[in-house]
């Protein structure tokens, strides 16, 4: 996608839908004690999704993770909808799509696996983290230069954010 295309759709967003595990993870998962899985997040991705709740954009949170705890993150950051456990993302995003009346190309997906394919497929801005799998990064919009769980989140709401003159992060330090 060449350059003036691609800031024509970061004007455009409206809403962000992330997938977690490989995203906002770096896709590993610590077992600990009761076979309970652990993940590690990314403190300056939380802060954007912060940033781009409180400023009225949507952010929506679509995966196959069925952890309790990060649903419990995701909405004391802000994020008014997580979908765990979701099998057919697609599915879900036409029901959102659907019952929200969005519009689907003022909206950015980042994924970073096959399962994420059709999701990028189905909006306005389909990305990805740099160490997606190749089947993704063949058909992103826009590869972040950033791993899944070490800030791609931040960069790419941060980047529709700045575009948009809406990226104001000193009210949100408090």
């Amino acid at each position: 996608m060449n350059q003036n295309k691609f800031d024509k759709k970061l004007h455009e967003i409206k809403t962000f839908i992330f997938d977690m595990d490989g995203v906002l993870t770096d896709g590993k998962v610590l077992i600990g004690p009761d076979d309970k899985m652990l993940r590690q997040m990314n403190i300056k991705d939380g802060y954007a999704i912060k940033c781009a709740s409180m400023n009225g954009y949507g952010v929506i949170i679509i995966t196959g993770s069925t952890s309790i705890e990060c649903k419990e993150r995701f909405l004391s950051l802000g994020v008014k909808e997580v979908h765990l456990d979701t099998l057919n993302k697609l599915q879900k995003f036409n029901e959102i799509v659907r019952v929200q009346n969005l519009v689907p190309e003022k909206i950015l997906y980042m994924g970073d696996d096959v399962a994420d394919i059709q999701m990028i497929n189905a909006v306005g801005l389909g990305c990805c983290p740099k160490d997606a799998s190749l089947d993704v990064q063949e058909i992103a919009d826009y590869i972040s230069p950033l791993e899944g769980g070490k800030g791609c989140v931040r960069h790419i709401i941060e980047m529709v954010m700045r575009v948009q003159n809406t990226w104001k992060p000193t009210l949100y330090s408090q």
